[in-house]
């Protein structure tokens, strides 16, 4: 019975991703840290070869110097070299942690820190190219990023000033961050940058959707990668993370562990929605954030700010994820040739 209602509820999302509208995605994301950035890029790579959205930039919030080598040498490995990356342009540092490094070491990549542009830059050249309420920009790490593309100014690529670019071209955002309905010092609300998500939320003007820690924290994923070629970045980049990430490494006997699943279920939402399917939108009301990471949802009505409530099991979010990060379409959309 249990599998027959995974089955139903994977066919009937797969069913609502047949008539979806596709989207154009612009991913920030803070990868080398917890090992869901590397999750959820490959899940952006294999939608992309189904046709079911575009990625048009992949913005790189950490500085870490294998940051950007790793993006490049992902986004090689799934033959799409061609995927413009930014950086936040705050000089690099070496991490002895990162699973961005075991990437770089053993796939092949042609960019570095100082290969590719300024976030903010890359942002506006491409949100000045674009149709008017086209772009979705998912963000899975701190706001970085987003606050400067805010605060800036008119340039050779638009006489439009940062908000105004996004008020214009952007639809909506989805952001990996905060806990609903209430939360403390979440790492992408906080980020070790005090006041930088409340100045974003205070000022965008554009719908959000949030999907918060209580969702990932439920799902669990990344032990099947032992069954998988090990000469992937998902293998490499997760049995790294299993080993040094000092929530789980205590439990590392040489074989990759589950880990929560927070910014896949980002990524989930805005390329396949699955509202009614697999979540509930709450509506009516903000997120209110502090300037230390912590958020409170405050009820008002005809605020443009939403949030996931998951209403399908854990267990199926978990077979749905790594399908998606398998590639293994097969399973979750029967009806495709």
């Amino acid at each position: 019975m249990k599998l027959l209602k995974i089955i139903f509820t994977v066919f009937l999302l797969s069913t609502v991703l047949k008539i979806s509208a596709q989207p154009q995605i612009i991913f920030d994301t803070d990868i080398g840290g917890d090992a869901d950035d590397l999750g959820a890029l490959a899940m952006l790579h294999n939608y992309i070869d189904h046709g079911h959205c575009s990625l048009l930039a992949i913005m790189v919030w950490s500085t870490d110097e294998f940051a950007v080598p790793a993006v490049d040498a992902i986004n090689r490995f799934y033959r799409h070299p061609d995927i413009p990356i930014g950086v936040r342009k705050d000089g690099t540092y070496k991490s002895e942690t990162s699973y961005n490094t075991v990437i770089a070491e053993n796939f092949q990549f042609k960019l570095t820190y100082n290969d590719v542009p300024d976030a903010v830059e890359l942002y506006r050249r491409i949100l000045s190219k674009a149709a008017d309420s086209s772009i979705t920009i998912v963000t899975v790490g701190p706001l970085k990023n987003i606050e400067r593309l805010i605060k800036s100014q008119a340039d050779n690529y638009s006489v439009l000033s940062g908000n105004e670019l996004i008020s214009k071209k952007v639809k909506k955002f989805v952001m990996m961050g905060g806990q609903f309905p209430k939360g403390e010092n979440e790492w992408n609300f906080n980020g070790d940058m005090p006041g930088v998500t409340k100045f974003v939320l205070d000022n965008l003007k554009v719908p959000v959707v949030f999907s918060g820690f209580e969702l990932g924290v439920k799902i669990k994923t990344g032990a099947t990668f032992n069954n998988i070629d090990p000469e992937t970045p998902l293998y490499k980049g997760f049995l790294f993370f299993s080993e040094h990430a000092p929530w789980i490494k205590k439990d590392f006997k040489g074989k990759i562990l589950n880990n929560s699943t927070f910014d896949q279920t980002a990524v989930l939402y805005a390329v396949n929605s699955g509202e009614g399917v697999l979540w509930e939108k709450v509506t009516g009301g903000f997120c209110q954030a502090d300037e230390k990471g912590g958020n409170k949802w405050v009820k008002k009505p005809g605020s443009n700010h939403a949030y996931l409530k998951l209403i399908e099991t854990p267990e199926l979010m978990t077979a749905l994820i790594e399908a998606i990060m398998l590639n293994q379409f097969d399973k979750i959309a029967p009806q495709e040739e």
